[in-house]
């Protein structure tokens, strides 16, 4: 699982890398940077989760739903906003939002998992 995550973190990184490329050449791209923002600090979180979770200072079960909860948000809210750029619409009603509202409940998790890690 530990793989996988830090797999997705390396895609999401690079995308929001790409992304903020994207927005620096582009005419009225601030959605770029947005979407380009969310991608490359929630990578980062996702690879902090999973050294927090091997080192055992996390839940188990609780990490990794925040760690997935990071992956999920992250691409509802990138994938929205890059999608009104490009294509001009959306990817579905209140997807930006949504994936926004998943990031902070994996921010949340984050805090119970390690209150509730076994010491």
């Amino acid at each position: 699982m530990a793989r996988l995550l830090i797999g997705l973190a390396g895609l999401m990184g690079g995308a929001g890398v790409a992304l903020a490329a994207a927005s620096a050449h582009g005419t009225d791209a601030s959605r770029l940077a947005s979407a380009s923002a969310m991608l490359l600090f929630h990578a980062t979180a996702i690879l902090a989760t999973t050294a927090l979770l091997a080192r055992g200072l996390l839940h188990g079960g609780i990490g990794l739903v925040a760690a997935f909860g990071f992956v999920l948000g992250a691409a509802l809210f990138a994938g929205d906003l890059s999608l009104r750029q490009y294509a001009g619409h959306a990817l579905f009603p209140m997807a930006a939002p949504t994936g926004g509202t998943v990031m902070i409940l994996g921010w949340l998790a984050v805090t119970l998992a390690a209150a509730v890690a076994k010491r």
